[in-house]
């Protein structure tokens, strides 16, 4: 079950995938904002997300695990 992590420490600005929604390698499933930047938080591989882990709004860490992608 890979987790896909935060790459930088931020606020969950939006969630843009639904539990059970196929993704493809490349898809945004989550969008952090830190400093007032916006930055995508990309699938790094097929499958299907099993778990959401984050909330909008939600400050999270880098290298905190946000989706499960099964």
């Amino acid at each position: 079950m890979p987790e896909v992590p935060a790459h930088i420490t931020g606020t969950v600005w939006k969630i843009e995938c639904e539990v059970g929604q196929q993704v493809e390698e490349g898809d945004t499933l989550v969008v952090l904002e830190s400093m007032k930047m916006e930055m995508p938080v990309e699938a790094e591989e097929a499958g299907t997300v099993k778990e959401i882990l984050c909330e909008e709004g939600q400050a999270v860490s880098e290298g905190d695990p946000l989706v499960i992608i099964e």
